[in-house]
């Protein structure tokens, strides 16, 4: 009988990530900047170009009076998966089951000529040991050998202040808490984008000005520019401080081809207009928000969609575990029939599962998520979180949709409005300034809705993994 809180699975992750624990590190004497996941926002311009052991490639000056420079870098994951019953169960011609390593390495140089020019140059390579799972070694999976990133990039200083940089070639991009346009770090392949953007810092504003060309992922051959995905934009962030809430505002513009949603396709030309906004409030509590309009058309249908989150925290002045409770919404328009205009929100780029489940079967749209659950740090350097999540269709009369905008089920398959609930269980233990390692177990309850349109088996998965930087 399978344990519905806690699968066998489950204990088995907890047994490996405890593996990593007792693994301990001095910490390194230096006070370097701290590693970034993009890795062209770490700024090495005032580490010294004499540092020993590994961080001597850190700052290489090319020029004897160390205005020419260069930084080189790297990064290694690796990550083991382990399902049971994938996507409900798929049926007896098809794997429900599998066990998998996903293996991501990244190599960089960032050169530096004053400090008014650079070129970032980004090579990858993502592969993947045999994968049954229903799409095999999918392109979320594997990339043979790719130019991640290559762009070349100037400052001109307008007062003490204030810049203006620009930044052309092919980029990673990450907009706010990435809802809506993030590299994927989840994911094993990455995203990238070709094209031209305009950054300008004044004061606690940063606001980004941008136009670039999706780069899908060719498992095999070099990414190319896909010119009929665009995306581009204005995106505005303002600092929080004592006296003032942090707050973005942003417009995405994005155009896809041949896309179909709820009876309704053809070109696709939408305008995302929303606003994000996050205080502390005192008393250990704070919140986060954010809210958007989609206004264009597909086809000749006109689009009208829309999403709200929110997230409240509260974390205890005498927490014993440094513990941080928190409870939270998502919620993303569907459609009230087919044809006609379109109501289903397009969630563009998104980081899904740090949001909707790390079991990655549900997409931000025409979707009702509720999640409550805590963060809390048991022991030095090893983080924690348990987080339970609820799924609702926000209309039955649109699909079930997946984090990649596919449907995972179709439209007038279910009448259930309830798709299920998810609990995950994550960890981080900090080996090392170089070396983190991570675990986390996932379970998934399937709900009416999965119930009456399908195979409805519950889902167990599990990860294990470690990063190494450089």
């Amino acid at each position: 009988m399978r344990i519905q809180i806690l699968s066998v699975r489950g204990l088995v992750a907890v047994g490996l990530f405890a593996l990593f624990s007792p693994v301990l590190s001095a910490q390194d004497a230096a006070a370097p900047p701290k590693f970034a996941f993009l890795r062209q926002d770490e700024d090495w311009s005032s580490f010294p170009a004499d540092a020993e052991g590994l961080d001597s490639i850190k700052h290489v000056n090319l020029s004897s009076d160390g205005e020419i420079w260069v930084s080189f870098g790297a990064r290694a994951r690796v990550r083991f998966e382990s399902w049971e019953d994938f996507a409900f169960g798929t049926g007896p011609t098809v794997s429900d089951d599998d066990d998998f390593v996903l293996t991501r390495a990244l190599v960089h140089a960032d050169l530096h000529i004053g400090d008014r020019w650079r070129i970032y140059t980004e090579g990858k390579t993502a592969q993947s040991t045999d994968r049954s799972l229903p799409g095999g070694r999918r392109t979320l999976d594997m990339d043979t050998l790719a130019l991640q990133q290559f762009f070349a990039e100037t400052n001109v200083f307008l007062s003490d202040d204030s810049k203006l940089r620009v930044r052309a070639g092919r980029q990673m991009l990450s907009f706010g808490k990435q809802r809506l346009v993030s590299p994927l770090p989840w994911g094993n392949a990455l995203r990238s984008w070709d094209g031209l953007a305009l950054d300008h810092y004044s004061g606690s504003w940063h606001t980004t000005g941008f136009f670039t060309a999706f780069n899908p992922v060719d498992k095999t051959d070099f990414n190319e520019r896909d010119s009929d995905q665009l995306l581009y934009g204005l995106y505005a962030r303002r600092k929080p401080d004592d006296s003032t809430p942090g707050f973005e505002l942003y417009w995405l513009g994005s155009t896809k081809d041949k896309v179909q949603f709820n009876g309704s396709g053809g070109s696709s030309q939408r305008h995302t207009f929303g606003s994000r906004i996050w205080e502390k409030l005192g008393r250990g509590m704070d919140i986060e928000a954010e809210a958007a309009w989609q206004g264009g058309k597909v086809g000749e249908a006109e689009v009208h969609a829309a999403f709200a989150a929110a997230e409240f925290g509260w974390k205890p002045e005498d927490g014993a575990l440094n513990q941080r409770y928190f409870v939270g919404m998502d919620w993303a328009s569907g459609d009230a029939g087919t044809g006609g205009d379109v109501r289903t929100f397009d969630q563009l780029f998104p980081l899904g599962h740090a949001y909707l489940g790390y079991a990655d079967f549900i997409g931000r749209q025409n979707i009702i998520a509720a999640n409550a659950g805590v963060t809390f740090v048991p022991m030095p350097d090893l983080s924690m979180r348990l987080a339970l999540n609820s799924y609702w269709v926000e209309d039955r009369n649109d699909a079930i949709y997946n984090p990649g905008g596919g449907i995972l089920r179709a439209p007038g398959s279910f009448r259930s409005s309830r798709v299920g609930q998810e609990l995950n269980v994550t960890g981080n233990y900090k080996v090392s300034r170089h070396l983190s390692a991570f675990a986390g177990y996932a379970y998934f309850n399937a709900g009416g809705a999965i119930e009456d349109s399908g195979s409805s088996k519950d889902v167990d998965f599990v990860f294990v993994g470690a990063t190494y930087t450089l």
